[in-house]
């Protein structure tokens, strides 16, 4: 892990870039929802210093459902509305929340995280879902980040077949 933790440059602008070009690397001829934001939320995890949990939350039946992520277990649903994620989701925007202590109604699913970015994955106008990362310190993300996250989204949308994603021989 060291080996790969060295690739990445302590200049965000410079770390950002050759995240999302391997991104595009990794999603070159794969479309799979599934595998992609598994590999994405491992990219992501190797990648961003200072971290505790990233992963994707998913939209079914209204509401938001755990899909792939890295770190500890996690909270299974979130209500649209309810929560960071919940925000993000209600509002089509991304949040970016210094001290979540200080966010009302945050759902604390790791009482070790106290900063959280949440960035809507849209396509269409309509949310898919959402790229949520929290991390153990205060103040931990800020526009870079969310400019940055942003377009992390927007190339894993636009690669992925969101119609036949689940349809798999089970």
């Amino acid at each position: 892990m060291e080996q790969i933790d060295c690739i990445y440059h302590d200049n965000k602008v410079e770390m950002y870039d050759l995240l999302l070009a391997q991104l595009k690397a990794m999603l070159e001829g794969e479309q799979d929802v599934i595998s992609n934001l598994g590999n994405a939320s491992a990219l992501l995890n190797q990648a961003l210093k200072d971290i505790n949990w990233v992963g994707f939350y998913l939209m079914k039946r209204g509401n938001l459902i755990l899909g792939p992520f890295q770190g500890k277990i996690a909270c299974i649903h979130i209500p649209v509305g309810r929560g960071v994620c919940g925000t993000a989701v209600k509002e089509k925007k991304t949040q970016v929340v210094k001290d979540v202590h200080e966010f009302p109604g945050h759902i604390a699913c790791d009482s070790a995280s106290n900063s959280e970015i949440v960035i809507p994955m849209k396509k269409s106008g309509t949310i898919l879902g959402v790229l949520d990362i929290d991390s153990p310190n205060f103040h931990r993300f800020d526009e870079v980040d969310a400019e940055y996250l942003e377009q992390f989204v927007s190339l894993l949308v636009e690669c992925c077949d969101w119609k036949s994603s689940l349809q798999y021989d089970f």
